[in-house]
């Protein structure tokens, strides 16, 4: 369960190095970081150090450095002094104030969506992200569908047509991300979410604002619900 303690010398786990072009060396730094904090292969509390990173990316350290220093930046990571980059501990709280934002975020985009001069290929393409979900969910592939949720909002942030609310919530991405890889645990969510975003195709597809706000807003919620449901039977179990 996300809670709070203090960062542990956790080595983050070592891969296959990867070969990249020399113009992407500090993207593919940032990337494999930030996808290992996500996904939880760099636990709370890890310790994410530079030489490390370097000989298993086969690269540098200063893009390394560049990167982790973006990735504290945007609450990946923490900084403690003379010690290093930790991956951060989260609370319920943080995770549920996220969710909080959401909704009046995710509901905007979904409102002005609907009534998009393009909305009928919008709902098109929203309709293929979630026959690819129900496939990742049949699998129990979490990761792939994790990815294909926030393909699936991100969508319909820039189908808004307001710039300011897709920076803002882009913003949020990394913090959605983690909070969906908790909120997902909880046992029949996903099921739950997939009628969810059902739902909120059919309002954009149908030209029905404030339907398809309705909608996002309830999903949001539901996704809030779910996180307090697993945080609690963690706590229980002790987890």
């Amino acid at each position: 369960m996300p809670h709070t303690r203090t960062p542990t010398e956790t080595r983050q786990p070592r891969g296959p190095p990867l070969t990249v072009p020399r113009s992407t060396f500090l993207r593919a730094a940032y990337e494999h970081v930030r996808a290992a904090v996500v996904d939880g292969t760099l636990p709370p509390g890890a310790r994410v150090t530079v030489r490390p990173l370097a000989e298993e990316l086969d690269l540098s350290p200063t893009p390394i450095k560049a990167a982790l220093a973006t990735l504290e930046r945007e609450g990946f990571l923490v900084s403690v002094p003379h010690r290093g980059y930790f991956v951060p501990e989260v609370e319920t709280k943080d995770l549920l104030e996220i969710y909080e934002l959401r909704e009046a975020v995710d509901g905007m985009a979904a409102r002005r969506a609907a009534v998009a001069a393009n909305r009928a290929e919008v709902a098109d393409r929203l309709q293929e992200l979630l026959d690819e979900q129900r496939k990742l969910v049949e699998k129990g592939d979490l990761r792939s569908y994790g990815e294909s949720d926030v393909e699936f909002h991100h969508l319909i942030w820039e189908s808004s047509g307001n710039l300011r609310l897709l920076a803002m919530a882009e913003n949020l991405t990394a913090q959605v991300r983690l909070a969906n890889r908790y909120s997902a645990r909880a046992p029949g969510r996903l099921p739950g979410a997939l009628d969810e975003h059902e739902a909120i195709v059919a309002a954009i597809r149908n030209d029905n604002a404030r339907t398809a706000e309705r909608h996002v807003r309830r999903h949001v919620r539901q996704s809030a619900e779910a996180l307090r449901r697993y945080a609690r039977t963690e706590q229980e179990s002790g987890g």
